[in-house]
């Protein structure tokens, strides 16, 4: 695997200019930070449900097997995500104390197995565990986070090359598919192999990100949520959607997902196919944006449509853009992209997060989390609020280090990063 230096270019400078940072990004710095304090006090070491109710977070429903607020599901590392980048933004110590705890218990969760059967296991310890690990050298958490890249290995079926998505792999309906985020969840095998020296995780990774590209991107550009193979023979069967409007249409997270996770294994791979797939994603997500540039939860709608916005993709987006810009090997290239992540962000603070006089504990209003199911349709998200909290910080944080890249821990156990 080529040697790419993942800490080279930081957001503010990837189109090799220098930007200063607008007062109402300060503002809007200000004010998520502000809720994520407020959040962190009131949720303690429980753990928020994954869209709010009316704008307000509740407690993680309990079920059969879980107590209310425990840690289960796909979303909840999201929560000490957005701590971590709000400790490396202000230095907090309670912050950096409360996501230290909750590192300790993605630790006990991975070590328990439980509520593991999931190719989520990348977005659920890079930034639990991986980020306890680069930002105050927590050695348990790089266990965990070791653990669980290992258990995500477990989901990968060599007859296809792909990871697989969702579910208990004994049960024949759970095998041979994967989804356009699994791109997400690659960073984490990534990290392992940075860390242990290991080249397997890198080599799945490889194989992986090769069948996405190829059968997930389709040739207009556009990108599949689902794709099927079988199981046995490993033969591509087909394209389909969980979440969008159709499965020959285009839902507006996976493409957002396509844009930053081909970047990011570009960054860190080399892989020129990876920038161009994330350049082909950008365009048409790109293209086909309403006129205040936050798209509607699936880009089939346009312009004089009613159908509901999703300012989670827009954040995704906003992140994946200037990612795109960070490492694209020409400068208008990067400067056209780089414009268009600050343009949305832009359009997010403007018009998608709360007013002086909203009750809210989102950071950003409007997303969806699946429309289909009349799920999380117009409410807040854990991961819209974790991924706008990031396009924030990577544009007023000089030099700041992506969870997502390969990086070497804190030193000393304290503070670490930019904290």
């Amino acid at each position: 695997m080529p040697s790419i230096d993942v800490r080279a270019a930081a957001t503010d400078s990837s189109s090799g200019a220098a930007h200063p940072v607008p007062g109402d990004l300060a503002g809007a710095v200000a004010a998520a930070v502000a809720t994520v304090r407020r959040n962190a006090a009131a949720f303690g070491t429980r753990y928020p449900d994954s869209t709010t109710r009316e704008n307000l977070y509740p407690l993680r429903p309990a079920t059969a097997e879980f107590a209310e607020g425990a840690n289960r599901d796909w979303t909840t590392s999201f929560w000490p995500g957005m701590q971590w980048l709000a400790v490396e933004l202000t230095g907090d110590a309670d912050l950096r104390a409360s996501a230290l705890a909750h590192a300790a218990d993605f630790a006990r969760r991975v070590h328990a197995g439980e509520d593991l059967d999931t190719h989520d296991l990348g977005f659920l310890y890079t930034l639990s565990s991986v980020n306890a690990w680069r930002l105050a050298g927590d050695a348990a958490a790089r266990d965990a986070a070791l653990a669980a890249a290992d258990h995500l290995m477990t989901r990968f079926l060599p007859s296809a090359g792909i990871i697989q998505a969702w579910g208990d792999l004994s049960d024949p309906a759970q095998r041979g598919r994967t989804i356009v985020d699994s791109l997400m969840n690659m960073p984490l095998l990534t990290w392992a192999t940075e860390t242990t020296g290991d080249a397997r995780y890198a080599d799945v990774v490889a194989r992986h990100v090769v069948q996405v590209r190829t059968h997930l991107l389709r040739d207009d550009d556009s990108t599949f949520h689902t794709f099927y193979w079988d199981p046995e023979s490993g033969q591509p069967l087909r394209g389909a959607t969980e979440q969008g409007a159709g499965d020959d249409s285009c839902w507006a997270r996976g493409q957002a997902w396509g844009i930053y996770g081909f970047a990011l294994h570009h960054r860190t791979s080399g892989d020129v196919d990876s920038l161009r797939a994330a350049e082909r994603c950008a365009d048409y997500f790109l293209a086909h944006l309403p006129t205040d540039g936050v798209p509607f939860w699936d880009l089939v709608y346009t312009d004089g449509s009613d159908a509901p916005r999703d300012s989670s993709a827009a954040a995704i987006a906003a992140c994946g853009l200037l990612e795109l810009a960070s490492v694209s090997h020409d400068a208008g290239t990067a400067a056209r992209y780089e414009s268009a992540g600050r343009e949305m962000l832009a359009a997010l603070v403007a018009g998608y997060t709360p007013g002086p006089d909203q009750a809210s504990d989102a950071l950003l209003l409007h997303a969806v989390y699946d429309a289909p199911k009349g799920k999380g349709v117009d409410e807040g998200c854990l991961w819209g609020d974790y991924y706008y909290l990031e396009a924030l910080t990577r544009l007023t944080l000089p030099g700041w280090v992506s969870p997502w890249w390969p990086a070497t821990p804190a030193d000393d156990g304290t503070d670490g990063g930019n904290a």
